[in-house]
């Protein structure tokens, strides 16, 4: 299936004005494809190169320049480019395409963390809790004044003119006291009013002891355990006591009767808000917390526990006060004030607020009264009056927001909307009370706030407002019309926010504006502006959506899904996939309670879905897929609400997207979480014939949809007998799953892990399922297993038990798919395997089958069967060595059931591993063990001391192996829809951190550049030296400790790999002679690496190695030993031939077209695509003998040559049909070929040598070698060509280097670690240095490697 790949799953490095090696084809010479990939494998998201950047590539040749005195001008003029290539990279057309993208392979975030989600973490301190747990509410308020006007209080002495107002009500004016009073009382009710509707008020006025405490016990009877507000307003009586005693009256009001605020606080409970209105209000709450604290310890002393009907102690803490002054303090007596100045700011903030701003303006007064009124309504945000009020919240809201903690500012200004209102006013009465020489107290107690630079924009707001009205005021009298000019406060906001998303978001500190935001979101005319901006902030990662959740924009964004308006659902799409994508348990019932999820199946079943338009439809198609599949994820009310609309019809349409991976993955996903432990949707999956449309998906070239249909058909496997669904779902359901099982067993050689490990998951289910065919197919193999080594048993002794049930091929697959499986090299999937081949042997010791099993066990570990094959008799050597240490102890069985379980799991991985011969198909008749690479010309015993398996072992990222002691559990549990979910808690819309200016990864990348652009202008001038040196100067000398047989040289870092013939991997660092890490590639006794190459050498490189069980493995930060991690591994190579001269597996990388042309031991020649990690193509090889050498043109990459052990050497093409794709055979040489290769620069030479010492060089053109000369006499063990320079180096008893001109330049004679007597040494391997002047090598049974400078003055600079 051949698709666009996703721009996600690439990465790209720009280029300019370079010729490289691997970045650019030329199909016939005509049509282009960008990077060696087709067009159709080219993003249709327009992948594009910069025309600006000078990025500089491995195994680059320079184009000609125009200097003649350049030496590699001159080289140039006397060589011209093999194979016709000059006249292609001379054209004009071929220039044209020299600014493209350079791909990086292997880097993608499968890649990095193996497929596996985030370690779950129980509690993170950085990110707020934005839940409302412990939501209250303000039910009941008590106003209590304290007035008794007329009569002043002894201890308060009035300044004279004095404030009179109290709730805007002037006393003076009224004869009658007691209707002032409650004249006062109506207007304070009514204030409080426009903060809480809800709440109950209850009025007590002047009262008496017996009074108060009869209206404050009934307030706390009738709130229960809410909370109650208490406002009192001491002015006509004295000020609280040091002690805490408030004043009331007696009967007579002839005296002032002093109440406890102990006794209060036992008559009111808590939790209560409290409000002092008086002088000295600090004693109030110096005394409440005095007495709060003697009840917790009268608590804690009581041994008979709190007395019923009382309130604890500790919940007092929870009372919330607000006192006017401290306790050394008077209140303002301005006359130009209200009385109660505190008490109107917190209850009528925005008229105090104009008040107060006119008296502290400088302008002359004479033209605006103290009494102005704003016209409109509070709650008309269109009114001038509503925007102010509007403004206002805004304003508070981010000063608090901006200087409180998280856990204080949703306590105060979330949980309780009365508690919000006033404490948000409390901010007004800090500010304006801080002026008349008061300082209210809060507690808890809040930092100080009447300096924040948000009061600027608040008097910038009134002073616009009041400008207009005496232009509004003229209109209404019949003056000339006047329109309102709203306030450009949320524009301004809104632009500082996004100001800062350019500029600050890299810090991680919550932005100011974001209760700006919050509040736009109320406005129509800005709300899809801060809608988009809002979107990008939720981008940044989950602190960013922890952080808009906790300042309460959940409640918004939920209102909003039920607008139509069309132009609002891309974003409430994007920005309601990051709040499910971090905490989707707690939104469920929200969607569900709200029908809010009809909002996201609508945008998913429609044929519109996004507005006409809109960019990116499948990646909101996918969003909305995502969205319901946190939503049915473990919660049955949700998928019983997704089974009614076209959710799984959709999701079926949506998977044959051809544009959007993305799309295809959640569809998937979301088909996977309707179906998990749901019957019914089971049955409808099957009358839309689900599986089988899923089933067509098992070849997309994108590895997550791979393995999204993975996890989509597991969930439809039955895993207990508990799922109930209808009897017509239930006829045949063996038959349709083993329809899935076979479906998927193709992908158990999938190239990617993450893949492989589904596939695990999958047949985990299926086990589980039908676990009682398993353990007859266990019990069989046992029975077949002891039949082949018996040699006294007849061959056709029935069996125990028969194996003639319904789809018993599909079952034995299964089975042998496991076991093949088990051996997997990514070591994750191989864990996984074996934890479900164990289940089905502890089953089977577990069945009244055990006694004879368990002897068949213990026969098949004793007496284990030798293959053919040099891979899968190292696996039985691992096996054996197993088997043995673990199988010593007698049977447990007959020791009892209890040891039975103790050593079952034990037991049984030992005998998984020692029959996986069946699964992999090999007989029992015995051969020696091949040697690798043949042939030496002197045999010997291998230098090595290390046993295989010593050294470090790399994991895959984020795998931690079950522990002994833990239990297996079965069906397995896959991660990846956790790990899927990642991707919409990571940026989308702003640069990669690689791609961003200033950046540590863009810097490390430019450094990485510059020294590429340093190496490469150092080193081309050295190309004549090379051919005219004499290669003796030594400039290190590595003891290895095994005997090395290939060496590698990173082209731009400092290393050297040297791979042993065991399975251990070394990394110099070659100009210092240090090494740098060891490591072991796990590859099984009996084989050898045989392979080992460097990728995306331009950026980070990668290690490849390859190794004669035909595996591939990828190693990330090879040359670390803490951070070292297996990227990728796969069977790159199956039905390895028997043979007793091996190859093991050769490979050629094309970094230009991300494939890997893999051969060996085989008839073909495979090629496997990295970015979709598949096998593309086996191109029949057409030789009955092993490949030992592979090369490619690595510019276009179509051409690649293969060399033969039986000294054949082959074209092929990859663009005709791999039955014809071989297009010239040379049959020059008459023994093994050691190499081929061609020159990735330079004049692009083809050189292969052989066995026998011949040398020849080759031209794609002709039949007949360009050169051939006769390099050693005595026979050859190694040739090695430069990749610029035109020297080749072979190695006998010495090394010599020749010109590419037959001439013979230089002989080396090559110094060993070892005083070897009676044996003749020959040179093991060679290599050179990509670009430097540089060859290392190494003799056979000599553990050491020299490295060797080509002249004594060249100086070797890594910085």
């Amino acid at each position: 299936m051949n698709e666009p790949l996703p721009i996600s799953h690439t990465s790209s490095i720009h280029i300019d004005g370079i010729l490289t090696s691997h970045g650019y084809v030329i199909n016939d010479g005509t049509e282009a494809a960008v990077n060696g990939h087709h067009p159709d494998s080219i993003s249709s998201n327009g992948i594009s190169g910069s025309q600006s950047s000078n990025m500089v590539l491995s195994g680059i040749e320079e184009p000609l320049r125009d200097d003649p005195n350049d030496a590699a001008f001159k080289y140039h003029e006397r060589m011209a480019l093999r194979h016709g290539f000059e006249d292609v990279y001379n054209s004009e057309y071929y220039m044209n395409l020299l600014a493209q993208n350079f791909y990086i392979y292997f880097d993608d975030k499968r890649h990095e963390t193996a497929g596996n989600p985030k370690p779950l973490v129980e509690s993170d301190a950085t990110l707020p809790d934005w839940r409302m747990k412990d939501r209250q509410k303000t039910v009941s308020a008590a106003i209590v004044l304290c007035l008794n006007l007329g009569v002043d209080p002894p201890d308060v002495v009035k300044t004279e003119p004095c404030a009179k107002l109290e709730a805007w009500v002037d006393p003076t004016e009224h004869q009658d006291s007691k209707k002032a009073t409650e004249l006062i009382a109506k207007n304070l009710q009514s204030q409080y009013e426009t903060l809480s509707m809800r709440t109950r008020y209850k009025q007590s006025l002047d009262p008496n002891v017996e009074d108060a405490k009869r209206f404050c016990v009934s307030l706390r009877r009738g709130a229960k355990d809410e909370r109650v507000l208490f406002h009192y307003n001491g002015h006509g009586v004295p000020k609280p006591t040091a002690s805490g005693e408030i004043w009331v009256f007696n009967k007579g009001y002839t005296q002032y009767i002093p109440v406890s605020i102990y006794d209060l606080q036992s008559w009111l409970g808590a939790p209560c808000l409290f409000v002092y209105d008086c002088h000295a209000a600090g004693n109030i709450v110096a005394n409440f917390n005095r007495f709060v604290e003697k009840r917790i310890t009268d608590d804690m002393k009581n041994k008979d526990g709190i007395p019923p009907g009382s309130t604890p102690g500790i919940q007092y803490r929870e009372c919330i006060q607000l006192a006017a002054c401290q306790a050394n303090e008077y209140l303002p007596m301005n006359p130009d004030l209200p009385m109660d100045l505190f008490t109107c700011c917190l209850t009528s903030p925005i008229e105090i607020a104009i008040r107060w701003f006119i008296l502290q303006s400088p302008l002359p007064k004479a033209n605006m009264s103290l009494d102005v009124t704003i016209p409109g309504r509070l709650a008309d945000r269109r009114t001038p009056l509503g925007e102010l009020n509007w403004i206002f919240t805004a304003i508070t809201d981010t000063i608090a927001w901006s200087l409180l903690e998280a856990p204080l500012f949703k306590k105060l200004f979330r949980q309780d909307l009365m508690v919000a209102a006033l404490f948000r006013n409390f901010l007004l009465a800090e500010r304006i009370l801080r002026v008349h020489n008061c300082h209210p107290i809060s507690e808890p107690k809040l930092p100080a706030t009447h300096n924040h630079p948000m009061w600027e924009s608040w008097d910038l707001a009134v002073d616009q407002c009041l400008a207009q009205l005496p232009m509004l005021e003229a209109a209404e009298e019949g003056g000339p019309p006047y329109e309102y000019k709203h306030s450009t406060f949320f524009e301004e906001q809104l632009t500082a926010f996004e100001i800062w998303l350019k500029y600050g978001s890299k810090t991680k500190r919550p932005p100011e504006q974001l209760p700006v935001v919050l509040q736009v979101l109320l406005s129509q005319v800005h709300r899809l502006r801060a809608l988009i901006l809002l979107s990008r902030f939720l981008d940044l990662g989950p602190w960013a959506v922890y952080l808009a959740l906790s300042i309460g924009i959940f409640p918004y964004v939920l209102k909003l899904l039920q607008s139509p308006a069309q132009e609002l659902r891309p974003v409430l799409v994007f920005i309601w996939a990051r709040i499910m994508s971090v905490d989707y348990q707690n939104i469920q019932q929200e969607l569900l309670k709200d029908n809010g999820y009809s909002y996201f199946i609508q945008i998913l079943t429609s044929k519109e879905g996004v507005p006409t338009g809109a960019e990116n439809v499948g990646e909101h198609h996918a969003m909305c897929a995502f969205i319901i599949a946190l939503f049915c994820c473990g919660n049955k009310a949700a998928q019983r609400a997704c089974m009614g609309p076209d959710v799984l019809p959709a999701c079926l349409i949506h998977i044959q997207n051809p544009d959007s991976a993305l799309l295809r993955q959640w569809a998937c996903l979301c088909i996977s979480q309707l179906w998990e432990a749901n019957p019914e949707a089971k049955w409808m999956g099957v009358r839309e014939d689900a599986p089988a449309k899923l089933a067509l998906l098992l070849e997309d070239p994108v590895p997550e949809v791979r393995t999204a249909v993975l996890v989509a058909l597991s969930s439809f496997l039955e895993t207990s007998d508990n799922e109930i669904a209808s009897e017509e779902f239930n006829v045949d359901v063996e038959n349709r799953e083993a329809q899935i099982a076979f479906a998927t067993l193709k992908l158990t050689g999938d190239g990617s892990g993450m893949v492989r490990k589904e596939i695990v998951v999958l047949f985990s289910r299926f086990v589980k399922h039908y676990a009682s065919k398993f353990m007859v197919i266990a019990f069989r193999q046992l029975e077949q297993d002891k039949a082949q080594r018996d040699t006294t048993r007849s061959n056709n002794v029935p069996s125990l038990v028969s194996l003639d049930f319904p789809h018993s091929t599909i079952f034995v697959g299964v089975w042998k798919a496991l076991l093949v499986l088990s051996t997997d090299p990514f070591v994750e999937v191989g864990d996984m395997a074996c934890d479900v081949v164990s289940y089905v042997y502890l089953l089977l010791l577990q069945s009244p089958l055990a006694r004879v099993a368990e002897d068949l066990m213990e026969t098949a570990a004793k007496y284990p069967m030798v293959k053919q094959s040099p891979a899968v008799s190292a696996i039985r050597d691992t096996e054996t060595s197993s088997i043995n240490s673990q199988s010593s102890t007698a049977s447990p069985l007959r020791n009892g059931s209890a040891s039975v379980l103790a050593s079952t799991l034990r037991r049984s991985v030992s005998i998984a591993t020692s029959l996986r011969n069946l699964a992999l198909g090999y007989s029992d008749t015995g051969s020696p063990v091949p040697e690798i690479n043949q042939p030496p010309v002197a045999n010997g015993v291998s230098v090595s001391t290390i046993p295989y398996g010593t050294g470090i072992h790399p994991n895959t990222a984020r795998y931690k192996r079950r522990k002994s002691h833990e239990s297996l559990t079965i069906p397995l549990r896959s991660g990846f829809f956790e790990w899927s979910c990642e991707y919409f808690q990571e940026p989308q819309m702003s640069q990669a951190e690689m791609d961003e200016p200033g950046s540590v990864d863009y810097n490390q990348r430019l450094w990485r550049r510059t020294r590429n652009e340093k190496t490469l202008a150092y080193t081309q001038p050295q190309k004549e030296l090379a051919s005219n040196s004499s290669w003796n100067f030594q400039i290190g000398f590595l003891n290895n400790a095994t005997q090395p047989t290939k060496l590698v040289f990173a082209q731009f870092e400092p290393h050297l790999i040297a791979v042993d013939d065991r399975d251990g991997v070394t990394v110099w660092h070659w100009p210092e002679n240090k090494k740098l890490n060891r490591f072991c590639n796990a590859n099984p006794p009996g084989t050898k690496i045989t392979e080992a190459k460097l990728i995306n050498e331009d950026d980070v490189p990668l290690l490849m190695t390859g190794a004669g069980d035909g595996v591939i493995r990828l190693y990330r930060n090879y040359e670390s030993e803490d951070r070292i991690e297996l990227a990728c591994a796969w069977r790159a190579l199956t039905d390895m031939l028997p043979s007793n001269k091996s190859s093991g597996l050769v490979a050629d990388w094309q970094q230009g077209r991300g494939t890997m042309l893999v051969g060996g031991d085989v008839k073909v020649i495979r090629l496997w695509d990295a970015p979709r990690e598949l096998c593309m193509a086996d191109i029949p090889a057409r030789s009955g003998s092993p490949i030992t050498s592979l090369t490619s043109d690595q510019v276009a990459g179509h051409i690649f040559i293969a060399g033969f052990g039986d000294g054949a050497l082959r074209v092929y093409d990859r663009r005709i049909d791999p039955r014809e794709a071989m297009v010239k055979v040379w049959k020059y040489h008459k023994s093994w070929v050691l190499n081929v290769h061609m020159q990735r620069g330079g004049a692009r030479e083809l050189a292969s040598g052989s066995v026998d010492g011949k040398i020849h060089l080759w031209d794609l053109r002709m039949d007949d070698p360009v050169l051939s000369f006769q390099a050693h006499e005595r026979g050859m063990r190694a040739t090695y060509v430069h990749e610029h320079a035109p020297i080749l180096a072979t190695g006998s008893q010495m090394v010599k280097i020749w010109r590419l001109s037959g001439e013979h330049s230089a002989t080396v004679k090559n110094n060993s670690g070892y005083m070897l007597q009676n044996r003749m040494q020959y040179v093991s391997a060679v290599c050179f240095h990509p670009h430097r002047m540089v060859m290392a090598a190494n003799n056979s049974h000599d553990a050491h490697v020299s490295v060797y400078n080509c002249t004594a003055n060249l100086v070797h600079d890594f910085s």
